[in-house]
């Protein structure tokens, strides 16, 4: 399986966590690793560049830190132009059916804070509900989620550790649907 890696963070020379992610998947035969931010720096996105790019691949991870409960601008900003009509979805659209896509994200709280009658209220699962539906909307298979919480304060013995259980992730996790529950 060919595995994308989306990584969506604004500026990783800046970032400990996705940085190491980065560095380590890049070492590893059959993931690709596309950063944003160094793919676009003028934010300018090449839409047909990137769909050519999503077309050779059979799973998607959507990596980034959380930005107000979200994505950050620049990943909004792709799925926004890349996943148009006619290529992910309606008439034609149909080159992320049967895909699986995931997330892997970093998040400032800690993992008690995501947690029902936690300080954020919410799972990480729950918060990601919009890159599920997405998933579910383009006829694509959604993975349970990836995450590292405690962003500020994780020594780098922790990061190490979080780096190899991402890998381990992306080698053992499976899509929450079958093919044929798919409605699109």
């Amino acid at each position: 399986m060919k595995t994308l890696i989306i990584a969506g963070h604004p500026d990783l020379n800046r970032s400990r966590i996705s940085k190491a992610w980065t560095e380590m998947l890049k070492q590893q035969m059959d993931i690709t690793v596309h950063v944003l931010s160094e793919a676009y720096p003028d934010r300018t996105i090449d839409i047909p560049a990137e769909q050519a790019l999503l077309d050779r691949h059979d799973r998607l991870i959507f990596q980034y830190p959380l930005y107000w409960y979200s994505t950050p601008p620049i990943l909004k900003q792709w799925f926004d132009e890349v996943l148009e009509y006619g290529w992910a979805f309606g008439p034609g659209g149909e080159h992320l059916k049967g895909k699986e896509i995931g997330i892997a994200i970093s998040t400032v709280g800690t993992a008690a804070s995501y947690q029902p009658g936690g300080y954020n209220l919410f799972t990480i699962r729950d918060i990601a509900k919009p890159v599920e539906a997405l998933a579910n909307y383009v006829g694509a298979l959604y993975l349970p989620p990836f995450s590292l919480h405690n962003a500020n304060h994780v020594t780098d013995e922790e990061i190490a550790a979080s780096s190899e259980a991402y890998l381990n992730h992306l080698k053992t996790v499976h899509n929450v649907k079958t093919p044929d529950l798919l409605t699109r």
